[in-house]
């Protein structure tokens, strides 16, 4: 079904995004609790989660915002997505780095939450916001120690 849906989305010269019966499909990373730990909290690159959900008409509206802004940037961060309301370990994801409301990106170093943005924004406000990432943030990817497990005492 999602090469067929990539096939409209490139007929009608849209992003690769798709929006049928409450689907978001995207070409960046679906993330959940079974591969957080090693695509998320142990990337190596700047990485953005996107926090959305199906009832959010918001998320509906920023997806092919956020998939133009990933193509352009897809060689300087990683881009990934996690639908909150899929599962109550999703639910816990979300609520651990302190997501209260969709559409939400977090921009995380090495797994160390750096940034967030909520809510609906414009493509330039968008590239803004990932520019000064990249700025600040590019010394954190080399000097920052790996992040470790916690553990329970």
């Amino acid at each position: 079904m999602k090469a067929h849906l990539l096939m409209l989305a490139e007929t009608f010269n849209t992003p690769f995004l798709a929006v049928i019966q409450g689907v978001i499909v995207m070409e960046t990373l679906d993330v959940d609790a079974s591969n957080w730990e090693p695509e998320i909290a142990r990337s190596t690159v700047l990485t953005i989660v996107y926090f959305w959900h199906e009832q959010c008409p918001w998320c509906f509206r920023f997806s092919p915002i956020l998939e133009e802004v990933a193509e352009e940037y897809k060689e300087k961060i990683k881009f990934a997505k996690l639908n909150v309301l899929a599962s109550p370990s999703n639910q816990e994801i979300a609520n651990n780095f302190g997501v209260m409301s969709t559409p939400t990106l977090l921009f995380l170093c090495r797994g160390r939450p750096v940034g967030q943005a909520v809510g609906l924004m414009s493509k330039e406000d968008l590239e803004r916001g990932l520019n000064d990432m990249l700025a600040r943030y590019r010394g954190c990817l080399s000097q920052s120690t790996e992040l470790r497990p916690a553990y329970i005492v």
